[in-house]
């Protein structure tokens, strides 16, 4: 069995929690609200739809690289969301990512005049990045 060394476990259930959703958002779009997903959106649920899974077997088995697994998938997917929401904003012009009739670079869901879908998945990895290295006070 691996020893923890660092004193203390990081925010496992902010992460699940964050991870679980942004999930079931991105379902509620697709399957509820009847937004089809464009190329990246698709690239983007790869990466969060096995987090809380994840997250739940590696805070049962007291995995102690639990951590680092979810740093991988999460910056994966910032650096994805982060492009989809450069694309949204017309900053990175010239791209075209359809997957079918869907554009990356269109808008259909915008909160407070600036929260779209892409920045709802971006802000979501960041927070599990985030929490990844924020300590618990709880001892191993």
């Amino acid at each position: 069995m691996v020893k923890h060394s660092e004193g203390g476990r990081t925010l496992i259930p902010a992460s699940f929690l964050v991870s679980l959703v942004a999930m079931l958002g991105s379902l509620y779009f697709s399957e509820i609200a009847g937004l089809i997903p464009c190329k990246l959106c698709w690239y983007q649920r790869i990466l969060m739809y096995p987090l809380p899974l994840i997250i739940v077997i590696g805070a049962i088995k007291n995995d102690p690289y639990l951590k680092y697994y979810t740093r991988c998938f999460s910056v994966i997917g910032i650096i994805i969301a982060g492009y989809h929401y450069l694309i949204q904003l017309s900053v990175v012009k010239g791209t075209s990512c359809g997957f079918g009739t869907v554009s990356c670079d269109q808008v259909y869901v915008e909160y407070f005049n600036f929260l779209t879908i892409p920045l709802m998945s971006l802000i979501a990895f960041i927070l599990i990045f985030i929490s990844s290295f924020i300590k618990d006070k709880v001892k191993s």
